[in-house]
């Protein structure tokens, strides 16, 4: 069955607008709309038909009648009305639309003032359909064998997009657009959803007691008691709302994700060059933001708490990156034995403890909310950086990322193995402990 039987056999049954007939054959050809092609279609079977007429076939009266009746096709009507032939009330609606591809221009409008407000260079037209209009789609395209038809989802996604990027002179983006416009055609509804932006940049947290992420209060979840003092958080602050808030006003986000290569423990601070972070901030009306300024901003916000450092534009595999990237740190630890310790032992511990492998149950102090498991991590090296009296030292630690280094110390009732107090073979505990690096190369 060649095009235009098969084009003849559909408008037999179904009433197709031009662009729903077009479509059926819409990997044929370039340089053609499907209403082109569709109409190119009604018209070549409307020519053919009034030849085979002239010849004496009164048979292709029919393919008149059709096109009359299902083709949208007012030459058809007019041709049956000059000929005094009755002229068939015209169809309803297209089977295949219902008439939603009529409404494109309509559908760009509204996109266009949804859009409004909102920063972007690229874009990309979603489009959101009943399942019985691809259900409907999927049985017509079986009933007549089409093998070069695409989904009106396409179309309509196509031409809506074309329309908005002529207006705004700006292009679709398929892979990773800055704004994705959910068009509901059946309902008539149009949604704007802007794609994140991620924010990349280095903290340092430059006193102790303050969280990494905030800590709601677990007796009311939040909702404000006694024992937050009616904050329905454990703490006053964190870093991430310290530096997410002044990131989601600038971008004029709704809300914002904090993405960080690890944590410090509340009561250590992070020092150095600072830890790798991404903000994600999620729903932004803008998109480009003077870095510089807002790095200023959020220092100057944060009172000395916290600085951040070299803010730059990333994109959502960057936060993988910091998520997942086994980073080497460097700490700095005061430590206090419960007797003196002698120049002897100290270098002994140096020489032990650099480029040693250790076996960590998870520890005590956090064993509520992490499995219970034996992690397998190395020190590279250690090394006693000055005696602060005869029973306290401070050491330098540079170790695998995920190892414990307060359990390193203290040796977390054996389930730290070897750890620097059961090699010094004395009580061990730790005053201070600040992180100094975390080694990314990269970011």
């Amino acid at each position: 069955m060649d095009i235009f039987e098969k084009a003849r056999s559909m408008l037999r049954k179904y009433p197709l607008c031009d662009s729903c007939l077009g479509r059926q054959f819409a990997l044929l050809g370039y340089g053609l709309t499907n209403a082109e092609r569709g109409r190119a279609l009604k018209t070549a079977l409307f020519l053919t038909a009034h030849l085979r007429l002239k010849g004496g076939d009164e048979g292709a009266l029919e393919v008149i009648r059709d096109l009359a009746v299902n083709g949208f096709f007012e030459p058809a009507r007019a041709f049956l009305e000059k000929e005094g032939q009755e002229v068939p009330q015209g169809p309803g609606e297209c089977y295949l639309c219902r008439g939603v591809l009529a409404r494109v221009g309509e559908l760009a409008s509204k996109a266009l003032e949804a859009l409004r407000g909102y920063e972007f260079h690229n874009f990309l037209v979603g489009i959101e359909l009943p399942p019985e209009v691809g259900e409907r789609e999927d049985a017509f395209r079986a009933e007549f064998g089409l093998e070069h038809a695409e989904a009106l989802r396409n179309e309509l996604s196509r031409e809506i997009g074309k329309l908005i990027s002529r207006a705004l002179g700006v292009p679709v983006e398929y892979r990773k657009p800055d704004v994705l416009i959910l068009v509901r055609p059946f309902e008539g509804t149009v949604e704007v959803r802007p794609n994140p932006v991620f924010i990349a940049g280095r903290y340092r947290k430059l006193v102790r007691g303050i969280p990494q992420a905030k800590w709601v209060c677990t007796r009311c979840g939040g909702r404000g008691c006694p024992r937050c003092n009616w904050t329905g958080k454990l703490y006053p602050t964190s870093i991430s709302e310290l530096i997410c808030e002044p990131v989601v006003e600038a971008f004029q986000g709704e809300d914002a994700a904090f993405h960080a290569a690890g944590r410090e423990d509340i009561d250590a601070r992070m020092l150095g060059p600072g830890r790798p972070f991404v903000v994600e901030v999620k729903r932004p009306k803008k998109r480009r933001v003077d870095l510089r300024a807002l790095e200023e901003e959020i220092n100057r916000r944060a009172e000395g708490m916290v600085s951040v450092s070299g803010l730059k534009y990333v994109d959502r595999d960057f936060v993988r990156r910091v998520k997942s990237e086994k980073a080497e740190k460097v700490y700095e630890v005061v430590v206090k034995f419960d007797r003196p310790v002698s120049d002897d032992e100290l270098a002994r511990l140096e020489e032990a403890f650099s480029g040693i492998t250790i076996r960590q149950r998870t520890p005590l102090r956090v064993l509520h909310r992490r499995p219970d498991k034996v992690r397998v991590r190395s020190v590279r090296e250690l090394k006693v950086l000055e005696r602060l009296g005869p029973d306290v030292v401070k050491i330098r630690v540079r170790c695998d990322g995920g190892l414990y280094v307060k359990e390193l110390v203290t040796g977390d009732e054996g389930r730290t193995r070897p750890s620097i107090s059961e090699f010094i073979r004395a009580g061990a505990q730790v005053l201070e402990l600040d992180v100094v690096d975390v080694l990314m190369e990269g970011v």
